[in-house]
């Protein structure tokens, strides 16, 4: 097969009418991924239904793990062994997968985890999992999570996370909804030398001087190749430059202040996030996801009404967009916080503005996006 044709069947250029969870298997598979391992859970499956169709076209390896505890070990794996490697589960799973996660973190293993959100038991829309997506596992980390609101960025942003990953050598979580993931919209896939991809860097030094946890501050480390001569240890325990296990209090520290700090000092980097008539905004609302949708409709519902009303879309839910927020914070008279659950993410928002600004929320978990009408409403309420 040439290279070609490879890249042609990895890359579906065009214009397509397609699912949420398809455009996330064809953002990976766009990305370079070449394996994948998942267990069935609604609302997520098509994700694997179509990576199982999908990887053996291009030389991918399609897993059928038989809990998610198996999927994200294997995961992590195959990514040990070079592949780029991801998996999809929603929530209840990626309670499951925790430890796993953890794992990945420590020994600092690039991996993509799609998370499909629902409400407990059912296919209902929540962004409760916003806290568990950041804070679920154990130790000191950093977590990457990308919020996407449409079935064109669950492809976008799922090539984002597939390059976030293996530039800073990290597991990097997509933050998918039962709104996006099960509904179908216009998607575009561009020419494949049109898609920029982040390959993860290599040692070029030779297995005798090659240390696997060897960085600068706040830095990566190169990988190394398997099956090469490169020995490394990769445990969750604590453990210096060369991988083995040591438990000094000082290796330990330098460890994780590296580990978490390759994240927080790269926030220019990684976060991102979109402005909509905020230059002139005396009350900014701040969503993410699919609630950014009738947010930002509320936000034109309010313009037409006369009221300088703008809305910060978070394209990056952590790490925090400290900066972006707190410039918004900074210029405007009162910032609210819109998202589908019982008010977890706000608790960062109003960290953020204390200080600068007035808060407010607009908050429901009802198994439903916001309405536009629902949102206006409130934010009227604001107001007055």
């Amino acid at each position: 097969m040439s290279n070609t044709t490879t890249e042609q069947r990895r890359v579906q250029t065009g214009v397509h009418f397609m699912l949420g969870n398809y455009a996330v298997a064809e953002g990976a598979i766009a990305a370079g991924c070449d394996f994948f391992a998942g267990y069935p859970i609604t609302p997520a499956n098509e994700i694997s239904e179509r990576m199982s169709q999908r990887l053996p076209e291009v030389g991918g390896v399609f897993l059928q793990g038989e809990d998610e505890l198996c999927s994200i070990n294997a995961v992590i794996g195959a990514s040990l062994a070079g592949a780029k490697a991801m998996t999809a589960t929603a929530s209840a799973g990626y309670n499951y997968m925790q430890e796993g996660i953890e794992y990945a973190v420590a020994i600092e293993a690039p991996c993509v985890i799609v998370d499909v959100q629902r409400c407990r038991g059912e296919n209902f829309a929540t962004q409760a999992d916003v806290m568990q997506m950041r804070w679920g596992a154990a130790g000191d980390h950093e977590m990457i999570v990308l919020a996407p609101s449409s079935v064109q960025e669950l492809f976008d942003y799922t090539i984002w996370a597939f390059n976030l990953a293996e530039q800073f050598r990290t597991p990097v979580v997509v933050m998918s909804e039962t709104t996006i993931a099960l509904m179908r919209e216009r998607l575009a896939i561009p020419e494949p030398d049109k898609i920029q991809l982040y390959n993860r860097k290599y040692t070029k030094l030779p297995p005798g001087e090659y240390l696997p946890f060897k960085a600068p501050e706040n830095g990566v480390p190169d990988a190394a190749p398997l099956g090469k001569g490169y020995a490394a240890i990769y445990s969750i325990n604590p453990h210096d430059e060369r991988g083995r296990i040591d438990w000094d209090p000082e290796v330990f520290d330098r460890l994780y202040q590296r580990i978490t700090g390759k994240i927080t000092e790269n926030r220019d980097i990684i976060c991102k996030t979109e402005s909509f008539h905020l230059d002139d905004a005396e009350i900014a609302l701040i969503a993410y996801g699919s609630e950014v949708r009738p947010a930002l409709d509320a936000v034109e519902m309010a313009r037409n009404d006369g009221k300088k009303v703008g809305l910060l879309k978070l394209a990056t839910v952590w790490p925090t967009p400290e900066e972006q927020i707190r410039t918004v914070a900074q210029n405007v008279g009162t910032v609210v916080t819109v998202e589908m659950n019982i008010g977890r993410y706000a608790y960062e928002v109003e960290r953020i503005c204390a200080g600068h600004c007035k808060t407010a929320r607009i908050t429901k978990n009802r198994g439903l996006v916001h309405s536009p009408e629902e949102i206006y409403h409130a934010l009227k309420e604001v107001i007055a």
